[in-house]
């Protein structure tokens, strides 16, 4: 009986954990005076996303204090979005330029949008 009791401890805590990685498809949205206008759709997997679009490369995810997306359209524009919106259906983000002449560029925001998950 204390055998099936572990086991059955074990089976809820593996079920029950919480995953901090970005996973699943997403519509991208850049917000343009006030609106948001799709941009393309994305496939996140663990460390790794890529756009539908085909000639695009694969990016880098990063997990820390904020999750950053790295190796972007724009290779020069890096995303970051805030760890505890990762468990929801709307992520909002921000977007840095590496080329700011800030000393910290991922203190100054150049634009903005959401990543909307597609069930």
């Amino acid at each position: 009986m204390k055998y099936f009791a572990l086991i059955m401890t074990l089976f809820f805590i593996n079920f029950n954990q919480k995953t901090d990685k970005l996973t699943g498809r997403y519509n991208y949205l850049i917000e343009d005076e006030g609106s948001y206008i799709l941009k393309d759709k994305i496939t996140f997997n663990d460390s790794v996303f890529k756009f539908d679009n085909k000639f695009l490369p694969k990016g880098k995810v990063s997990y820390g204090n904020a999750i950053l997306l790295d190796n972007f359209i724009n290779t020069d524009l890096i995303i970051t979005i805030p760890k505890d919106q990762i468990t929801k259906d709307t992520i909002p983000f921000f977007m840095h330029d590496k080329q700011s002449p800030v000393a910290n560029y991922l203190d100054v925001i150049t634009g903005k949008g959401k990543l909307i998950r597609i069930k």
